[in-house]
């Protein structure tokens, strides 16, 4: 590989990782730079699992400070992720740990392994259990992804 596809490699597995954004925005700046459609499936997949073990073992202290915050701020964060425990304890009591995976695989805006990670620590579902959701969740989406940028879904 040349300097300039490491330099797109990087920009693709950043993006990919990045929240918001993540593979579906990150598997496609693969496809444009020109990389093969299993290399930028592996990139952004790669890149969007990055954080997710990171965000599994810290978001929880991250959550507590969040809490614990004063003010209006403090109240906003608190109603914020009391909203997000409610939601996906609705989904958790219908479907189980698996909705993770759908939570994770369903390429839209507020889905993905950012959303998942946050899901696993509100619910308290341990670690070595959410992982391997999440992680068939970002490869499920990582397929939908690809067909799609690929002109082979068009509903997406």
């Amino acid at each position: 590989m040349q300097a300039m596809d490491w330099l797109a490699a990087g920009k693709v597995i950043l993006l990919s990782a990045a929240p918001v954004a993540e593979l579906r925005g990150g598997l496609p700046l693969a496809l444009t730079h020109g990389f093969s459609p299993l290399l930028a499936c592996l990139l952004a997949v790669g890149g969007n699992l990055l954080p997710v073990p990171f965000l599994l073992l810290g978001l929880d202290r991250l959550l507590r400070l969040v809490r614990a915050l004063p003010g209006p701020l403090g109240r906003a964060a608190r109603r914020y992720l009391a909203w997000q425990e409610a939601r996906h304890r609705a989904w958790f009591r219908r479907l189980g740990e698996g909705m993770l995976v759908l939570l994770v695989a369903i390429p839209l805006p507020l889905t993905g392994a950012w959303t998942g990670s946050l899901a696993a620590v509100l619910l308290g579902i341990p670690t070595h259990r959410a992982l391997p959701l999440i992680s068939l969740g970002v490869l499920l989406a990582g397929g939908i992804v690809l067909l799609a940028s690929l002109g082979l879904i068009a509903a997406l």
